[in-house]
């Protein structure tokens, strides 16, 4: 998962039962390496 912390890009690499929590106004972008299933949750209206 790539993110920005205070204009500065950062990344993590999520293993299976990880969670990924971003708040309100964070960018985000997952490139998965390799086959990925992904339950993404949103909140009602935020897209």
């Amino acid at each position: 998962m790539f993110y920005r912390v205070n204009g500065e890009e950062e990344s993590t690499v999520l293993n299976t039962g990880d969670i990924f929590f971003a708040s309100t106004g964070t960018e985000h972008v997952a490139h998965p390496i390799g086959e990925a299933r992904i339950l993404v949750v949103e909140s009602e209206g935020s897209v």
